[in-house]
């Protein structure tokens, strides 16, 4: 039971600071640089650590681009405003984000003056090849067929499989529905789930992100905390990236 419990933990918060470090603060929002050697580094590990559901980094960044760009309107890939439950919110960001994988940017998309997102198109066709991404859930499988002390534990296995998109749900749907407001200037319903965010490691902190979208903390009160920052600053200290004094 415990090295059940440790993968999952494992999964969860290493497939979240990627996806938190490298698609979302660097990739979307560029609030950071990296040399190309890093950047690739960085690729590799997200998918890793994403695995089976491993996000390709270009789509993400314009459909996140798109989520500010249009934040809370009808035109928002993922508002939970627009949706009656949260499945079908993550069905229609899936159709969203396959449509600008293959390359078919919205005509109506605004850059926001970000540079265009990092894309490695050998690297990225085989990461997200289907049987690729069966490898990874087999391998989850054979995890939990190993270690699992009961057909119980078996039910964790989707998480795993579908462990980027429900991130992507939990962030998405509670930080624009539940919590608290600390800038009421943000033009949408961006809220702060949590004063202390470790669970989703800052990312529901999305009212002050949604307020200064090039700042790398998304923590703003002094009640408030954001773990991922401390991930960003260590890179920086220890030179794997450049954070501007303007994104501090």
């Amino acid at each position: 039971m415990t090295a059940i419990i440790l993968f999952f933990i494992g999964h969860w918060f290493l497939s979240l600071m990627y996806h938190t470090v490298f698609l979302h603060r660097y990739s979307s929002h560029a609030m950071f640089t990296m040399s190309r050697f890093w950047e690739r580094v960085f690729f590799v590990f997200t998918w890793l650590a994403q695995g089976s559901s491993f996000l390709i980094p270009r789509a993400y960044a314009i459909m996140h681009r798109r989520h500010h760009q249009y934040s809370d309107t009808d035109k928002d890939p993922h508002s939970p405003y627009n949706y009656s439950n949260v499945i079908s919110m993550m069905i229609a960001t899936y159709r969203e984000y396959n449509y600008i994988k293959n390359h078919r940017v919205p005509e109506d998309f605004d850059t926001g003056g970000y540079p265009r997102p990092p894309e490695w198109p050998r690297f990225e066709k085989i990461a997200g090849n289907p049987a690729v991404r069966i490898v990874f859930i087999l391998a989850y499988a054979g995890f939990y067929i190993a270690f699992a002390p009961s057909p119980w534990w078996f039910l964790l296995i989707p998480i795993h499989v579908l462990m980027g998109p429900i991130h992507g749900a939990i962030v998405n749907w509670c930080g624009h529905k539940y919590g608290y407001i600390n800038y009421t200037e943000t033009g949408d319903r961006s809220r702060n789930t949590l004063p202390v965010d470790i669970l989703m490691m800052g990312e529901l902190f999305q009212n002050n992100h949604h307020r200064t979208p090039d700042k790398a903390g998304f923590a703003h009160k002094f009640y408030e905390f954001d773990p991922t920052y401390i991930v960003v600053r260590l890179l920086s200290a220890i030179k794997i990236i450049h954070l501007p004094q303007t994104a501090r």
